[in-house]
């Protein structure tokens, strides 16, 4: 199994985050309300944007990213992630 190698480490918000979405496609708002979150600013800055700059997730519709549409799904380093994060059982 290869390891996963980032630039940047991988905080406890970004893999709590790799856990919610799984292996769906979700709206932001069904994300955060599968981290028990209400506060959209801290969930974007915490969360959300560290995922999507280390190549985790993804847009569904990246030329159109504030559509009332968008949903997130894992890139392959994320699914990566995933499967390592099930191993070690967080």
């Amino acid at each position: 199994m290869s390891k996963i190698r980032l630039t940047d480490p991988v905080t406890d918000p970004v893999e709590r985050l790799i856990l919610a979405i799984g292996k769906r496609t979700l709206a932001p708002s069904e994300i955060q309300q599968q981290l028990h979150m209400k506060h959209r600013p801290t969930f974007r800055v915490n969360y959300l944007h560290p995922a999507q700059e280390q190549g985790l997730i993804e847009m569904t519709i990246p030329d159109k990213p504030t559509s009332r549409l968008q949903k997130y799904r894992l890139t392959q380093a994320g699914i990566s992630l995933l499967a390592t994060l099930e191993q070690r059982g967080n």
